[in-house]
This record gives structure tokens, sequence and C-alpha cells, in this order.
């Protein structure tokens, strides 16, 4: 054996060890729910499989991260840069498969319907651009952190503390919704209430990435891949052959999408459905009316369900009527303050709601208005458009600019890697986004021909155990008091469509365990690897690389353990007032992104002349423009050209490149940061 082809011998059996090991992992998984749906027909209760689903997936990705237990700062921040490319891509589409894509964007598809295809066209297109502009050139240089590039190739701290703060922050707003979904998974599976669901959850985001750091994390990653994935295709597969027979979901999706815009057309139709729909206009014009005057609404409100009471208990009225009078009235806004805060919400709420096919739009209409309308139906239509693609910018530039994805191109053993790594990951990644249209228009069919038309004493238990869970997710009213649910009368949230889709759907229980360890893998993956990139950014860039450079290795480890319990308790406490529904909360960050980091990335690479100063002040610029659009623009002057708060970053990214152009030319070249380019761009070795 010669000297060079040991390497090659080495790799190639790591490669095998590799394979047989999660080959191994996905035969126990198929054993496992096997063995589950065996124990649920010989009479197992519910409770115990949900438990066993919760613990057994947690115990593997324990023992994985016990496993791969390290202090070695380069396998602790970077995996050694020993991921095969593969693997790598695996891990890859495992931080990527956040619960905003394995439980929230089938969700958006089905109460957007067209408009929710933004998000897979951004999310892919943004994986085009890491390919073939960022993920070589990271790699290349050899940090540990995108800070870290940013520092070492504009020679600055100043870049690098911009950088760091905008990971940071990133990371954090990211991170929340995670926590957020699994809170929801928790509670769902074991019973307990959402804030304790919270708190149980995170023990499993944490005991990968707070023992063994990035290289836990990626091995962890690869097998909450393959768990996600099955858990994601076995509903859409399933309610394909019970709708059509056929077990390839995307070659129905024409089909199924035919019968949903003829249940629509139904709809439309339907005298009782319009009933439903002037009732909640009325119950929106009721709240307006209060709003009026919202103390003398008040009172009156809380004078007449006074006397309400007073009445059934004078009379000995049923005691069920009496309980609800007094709820009604302990449920009442303490003073005016609190009235027109809720009342304005129901209102809005009201105001959705009193709207054909309960608000949301048909499935099949690409969007709002029409071009050959009148006026008004022309410009919703021109607005429509304009912010579907100002939305897919968005999600493009932010995804190439995203630190928890971008730190995963220094894992690889070289730059050619780490390019392929980038293609498995989006055909790992694709698998799932060209199944999630096909679920949401599955699911949609399936409550439309299934649910609606139900007397409401013979619902699904599926409503009623979600609504128990939380009103807000899943919530039925009699509106027009026939006593059958009609669409608009049933109100379910994005964020619970994937996870409620086997009962929906009427499979086993076992594949409801299933689907919501899928999205516990999904949240575990993407949360690890966020806490790993705040953590590993503070103690790497700002701890070691600004304020001590001789800081041992333990103790830079040691300090990233600890801010990533600190930022994994505040995420939690974040997530725990349930601030938005999850890709609410996860949007915006691609916008930050897009406005602060891409621009730097891009330009760093491939213009020499981008220098110091101007790479901070394209960040900070791009940062406040954002940040202003997003959080103050809509309630002190309105919007810009109709773009929505979300897509802020449409008019941060040009601020960035042109702010980053102009302070670099009317600020001294470095020479040393323009060989550091020269060295990113040198042509790979054949």
């Amino acid at each position: 054996m010669t000297a060079e082809s040991a390497p090659a011998d080495a790799a190639a059996l790591q490669r095998m060890r590799l394979r047989r090991r999660y080959l191994l992992c996905l035969v126990g998984l198929i054993g496992f729910v096997g063995a589950m749906a065996l124990l649920e027909r010989a009479g197992l209760s519910h409770a115990a499989i949900a438990v066993l689903f919760l613990l057994v997936p947690v115990a593997l990705y324990a023992s994985i991260g016990l496993a791969c237990r390290t202090s070695e700062s380069s396998q602790y921040f970077v995996a050694g840069r020993s991921v095969p490319a593969v693997y790598n891509g695996m891990a890859i589409a495992a931080d990527w498969m956040s619960v905003a894509s394995f439980m929230g964007l089938a969700g958006l598809l089905y109460v957007n319907g067209f408009a929710g295809l933004a998000y897979v066209l951004g999310w892919t297109g943004g994986f085009c651009l890491v390919a073939f502009y960022v993920a070589p050139y990271l790699r290349r240089s050899g940090q540990f952190t995108i800070p870290d590039f940013l520092g070492e190739r504009y020679g600055g701290p100043l870049p690098r503390f911009v950088g760091l703060v905008v990971t940071a922050l990133c990371s954090l707003m990211y991170v929340v919704a995670q926590i957020y979904g699994v809170g929801l998974i928790t509670s769902r599976l074991t019973g307990l209430n959402f804030e304790v669901g919270i708190f149980v959850g995170l023990g499993g985001v944490l005991v990968c990435s707070f023992l063994g750091g990035m290289r836990a994390v990626t091995w962890t990653q690869v097998a909450q891949y393959l768990i996600l994935l099955v858990a994601f295709l076995v509903p859409v597969v399933w309610l394909s052959v019970k709708q059509t027979g056929v077990p390839l979901p995307q070659a129905v999706f024409g089909q199924q999408l035919q019968k949903v815009s003829e249940h629509e057309r139904a709809l439309l139709a339907d005298p009782r459905e319009r009933d439903v729909v002037a009732a909640f206009q009325a119950e929106a014009d009721a709240y307006v009316a209060k709003l009026a005057d919202v103390e003398r609404a008040l009172a009156q409100e809380r004078e007449s369900l006074q006397r309400r009471v007073e009445q059934l208990a004078a009379a000995g009225g049923p005691a069920a009527e009496l309980r609800a009078a007094r709820r009604a009235l302990q449920a009442l806004p303490k003073d005016a303050d609190a009235a027109r805060e809720t009342w304005t919400a129901q209102r809005d709420v009201s105001q959705q709601r009193a709207r054909p096919l309960a608000g949301m739009p048909p499935q099949a209409l690409p969007y709002a208005g029409d071009p050959d309308g009148s006026p008004a139906e022309r410009a919703a239509f021109e607005s429509s458009r304009l912010n579907f693609l100002a939305l897919v910018f968005c999600l493009m530039a932010g995804t190439a600019g995203m630190p928890h994805v971008l730190a995963r191109f220094y894992t690889t053993p070289s730059v050619r890697e780490a390019r392929r790594s980038v293609t498995w990951a989006i055909l790992l990644i694709v698998l799932l986004y060209i199944s999630a249209p096909v679920l949401a228009v599955l699911l949609k069919a399936e409550v439309m021909s299934s649910v609606v038309g139900l007397r409401f004493d013979a619902l699904p238990r599926w409503i009623v155990e979600w609504s128990r869970i939380d009103p807000a997710l899943v919530s039925v009213v009699d509106m027009n008091r026939d006593g059958v649910l009609q669409l608009g009368e049933l109100r379910v949230s994005g964020d619970v469509l994937v996870l409620a889709a086997p009962e929906i759907g009427g499979m086993p229980f076992v594949i409801s365990c299933l689907v919501a360890a899928g999205g516990l893998a999904a949240a575990l993956s993407t949360a690890d690897g966020l806490l790993l990139t705040i953590a590993n950014a503070l103690s790497h860039d700002l701890y070691f690389k600004m304020i001590d450079r001789n800081a041992p290795v333990a103790r830079r480890v040691a300090l990233s353990k600890m801010i990533l319990m600190l930022f994994a308790l505040i995420a939690a406490s974040i997530a725990i007032q349930k601030p938005a529904a999850i890709l609410l909360l996860v949007t915006p960050v691609f916008s930050v992104a897009a406005a602060t980091i891409f621009p730097a990335l891009l330009l760093g690479v491939f213009w020499k002349r981008a220098n110091l100063w101007g790479a901070s002040a394209g960040m900070l610029a791009g940062l406040v423009v954002t940040l202003y659009y997003m959080l103050a623009r809509p309630d002190t002057g309105g919007l810009w050209w109709g773009i929505q708060p979300v897509s802020a970053g449409i008019f941060g990214v040009p601020v960035a490149f042109v702010v980053i152009v102009l302070v670099s030319l009317l600020t001294p070249a470095d020479a040393a940061s323009e060989a550091v380019v020269d060295e990113l761009r040198r042509p790979e070795p054949s």
C-alpha cells in the first residue's frame, strides 16, 4: 500500500461504516414503527405509544451525542472537517428542514394556496446561489464561523463584530420557531401543557449540541433526516392511495387539485356557506360598534351579563347555562384598554372569516384580483404578484446568507466536497418540497369531502383533541345554527395540519406518532444547529478572536456550552408567549440575512475592492433599513409600493450593496484583503 492510497482507503472504510450504521438506523426505524403498530392492535394504550415515540428517538439522538462527545476545538466547532459530502448533505437537509418546512410549509400551502409556492421557489433557488457563489469559497477560507470569515476577509474586528450581531439575531429569531414547534409536538404526544412541553423538548435540543458540538450535531442530524423524511412521506403516500389508489402522490396532484377546485365552486354556491359568511360579518360589525365607544360598550356588556347570572341563579336555571354565563362574565376584559385590544383582535378574526372558503383563496388561483377586471381587481393582482416576487427574492438571498446553513460548509474535507454536499442537500430537500404541495391539496380534498357536512355531534376526534391543546389551533363554531359543519365554521391553523394529517386521513395512531416524531426531529435538528451557531460565534469570534487570543481550547468549549444553554432558555421563554405562527416567526429572518450577510459575502468573494469600512457600513445600513421597514414603517407611513413588511429585505439588500460599493471606493484599498480574495478564487487543483 502506497502512502498516497492510505488516506483514500481510510476514507472508503469510513464511508462503508457510515452506510452500515445509518442503514441499520433506517431498518430500526421501520422495525420500531411496525412493532408499535402490532402493540397498538394488541391493545397498548395510545398514551404509552406516544411516550415511546417521544423517548426512543430522543434516546437515539442522545446515544449519538454521547458517542461523539468531544472537547477538541476542530471537532467541536467544525466536526474535524471530515464529513463526506453525502452525509453533510443529509445534515444540511435536516438542519434546513425546520418546523417551518416540515410543519409550516404544507400548512401555508393549504391556507394560502399558490402564494405558499414562494417559499418552495425561494428556498430552492437560495441553495443554488449557495452552491455556485458561496459554499466553495467558505470552505476554502478554512475558518470556523461566518463572522470569522468576515473578519479574516475584511481584515478587522468591526465586520467580525457586525457579522456576530447579525448571526446571533438571525439565529435567535429562527430558534424561537423551533422551540415553539417542539412545544406543540411534545404537548400533543404527552398531553402535557404547552409550556411544560417546551422545557421537556428542550432537553432533547441540548443533549447533542451540549455534549459534542458540531461533531455530535452533524451525525445526529443524519439520523434525524432519515426519520423526518419517512415521517413526512408516509401520510402523503397513504392519502394518495386512499383517495386515488395511486402510491405516487406527485402523479395525481393535478387530478386532486381539480377535485378541490370543484369542491370550492360548490361551496361558493352553497347558501349555508353564505349564511356563515354573513354571520361572521355581523359579528365583525358588532365589534366595530363596540370599538366606537369602548367604555360604554364594556359597561353595558358587564351589566347585561351580571343581570343574566342573577336571573339564572334566582330562577334556578340549568346549571350549564349558569356556569357559561359566569365564565362569560369572568372572561370580560378588565378595563377599556384591555377591551380595545381584545375586541380589535376579535374584529380582525371575524373580518378574515367573513369571506368565502373560510377566508382561503381558491387553491389553484395564482394571484389575487384579476388582470382583466376592474381597476381595483387589477391593482390587487399587481400587488399580489409583486409581493410574491419580492418574497421569493428575499428567501433566495436570505438562504444564501443564513448563518446556521453556511456554517455546515466548514465541515467537509475539501472544497470539492463542499460543492458536492450542496448538490446532495438540494436533492434531499426536494424530496420533501415536491411532496408538501401535494400533501396540502390531499388534505384539503379530505377535509372538504369527509369533514365538511358532518353534524357537530359526529365531528372527528382530531378536532376535539387539537382544540383542547389550544383553540387558536383548531376550533369550530355553529355560526348559522343548523347543527352541520360548514367550511367557514372550521378554523385550522396551518401549524398543525401536518401533525393532524394522519388523523384527518383516518390513519392508525402509530402514524400520528411517527409524524410527530418526524416533526420533533426537524425541530431538534434545526434548533441544535442554530444554538450551536450562536454559541460558537460568541465563544470563538467574540471571546477568542476579540477578547482573549490566548484562551485555551477547554475554556472556549466550556464558554460555548454556557452560551448555548443561556440562549436556549431565552428562546424557550419567548416561545412560551406564542408570538406568531411558525412561518411568520421564521420569514423575517431571511430578510435580515439577505440585507446583511449575503451582500458582504458576495462582494467579499467577487470584488477585491470591497474593504472593512464598506462591508461594515453596508451590513449596518441593510440591517437598519430592513428592521425599520419591518417594525416601524407600516405603523408610521404606510407601505412602499405595497410591499409587505415580511419582504423588507427587498429594500435592505440594494441599500447594503450600494453602501458597500460607495464606502469602499471612498476609503483606502487594503492590499492584504485583496490578497485574501486572490487566494479564495484561485483555480481548484485538478
